[in-house]
């Protein structure tokens, strides 16, 4: 059963006392024909009364802020998640001549997918996977979509710690070495560069087989992940996981998606004081039970992830003011 018990815990300890923060969360899971939020509960330590709105792009924003004095501040998210297994429309691809030719239209429809942003520019550097994926393609829009995950999946490497947090894709680029953010970018770089509409996607990946030491477990299995979501013609938004290698599936459960990055950020805020701070994420995705129906959150204990932050750049940190 594609049912996830999903607890997304954020500490922030302080040097010293440090008041007036204020932050916003982007942690409930989208709810669509994909996937259905069946609960979701925020709680903060201190307590704060919140407030929650839809962005532009149709995710759950949350905001609270605390102002008295604290030394640490906890946010924790807690939701069950239903995943679908939504019947995918054949996806017989577009020819990318055809595509040239309606770039005018798409670029109306697509605006926001298809230029440049602060963590996605348009660098001349990505010519070079684009021409590779081009002559992979079979001339087709799904074809070349896929061959663009297929190389980046194939010539960079997986690195924790080699981007930070504010990284663009030129830091991976020049290093041949990034994190999921880093490859979800680059993949969002080369299918705009060639006119194909494309998101960046937040969420998390349920733990499969980790057994013979895959990439599943160098990217931390249960830890925030993110990927790409691509507009074929006739299929509409289509995931494609360039670090896992793999295609997206009922074990990829989305929070929120954007522009890049900096669209989606798990949490960031500001605070008032000079106190330095550590942050530490804890992140656990559970299945709520196994194939039998039983229950399985006390027997996946094992399973959990604990990660400073420098590690994986999915969580900035909050700015002084």
């Amino acid at each position: 059963m594609n049912r996830y018990h999903l607890v997304h815990t954020t500490e922030f300890q302080y040097d010293g006392p440090v008041s007036e923060s204020y932050n916003e969360v982007r942690l409930r899971p989208i709810h669509d024909e994909k996937q259905t939020c069946v609960s979701f509960r925020l709680t903060t330590n201190p307590e704060s009364r919140g407030t929650a709105y839809r962005d532009s792009f149709g995710n759950w924003v949350h905001q609270f802020n605390v102002l008295p004095e604290h030394r640490k501040l906890t946010v924790q998210a807690e939701s069950v998640v239903l995943a679908h297994d939504v019947a995918q429309p054949p996806i017989s691809g577009v020819g990318l001549a055809e595509l040239d030719a309606h770039l005018e239209e798409s670029g109306e429809d697509f605006y926001d997918f298809l230029e440049s942003s602060e963590y996605v520019p348009h660098l001349p550097h990505l010519d070079v996977l684009l021409d590779a994926a081009e002559q992979s393609s079979g001339a087709t829009d799904a074809g070349f979509a896929l061959a663009a995950s297929d190389l980046i999946h194939q010539r960079f490497r997986y690195v924790k710690g080699a981007t930070h947090v504010h990284s663009s894709i030129a830091d991976a680029l020049s290093m041949g070495a990034g994190v999921c953010q880093d490859f979800a970018h680059m993949l969002l770089g080369v299918v705009r560069k060639r006119g194909l509409p494309a998101r960046y996607v937040s969420g998390y990946l349920v733990p499969g087989d980790t057994a013979n030491g895959s990439v599943e477990e160098v990217i931390g299995g249960q830890a925030s992940h993110a990927w790409a979501e691509i507009y074929l013609h006739g299929a509409g938004w289509v995931g494609f996981d360039p670090t896992l290698g793999k295609p997206v599936g009922l074990r990829h459960v989305r929070i929120a998606f954007g522009r890049d990055y900096g669209d989606v950020a798990p949490v960031r805020g500001v605070y008032r004081g000079h106190a330095g701070q550590r942050l530490a994420v804890d992140v656990r995705v559970r299945p709520v039970v196994n194939d039998g129906g039983l229950e399985q959150l006390a027997e996946l204990d094992a399973g959990e992830s604990k990660e400073q932050v420098e590690e994986r750049p999915q969580q900035p940190q909050q700015q002084q003011q």
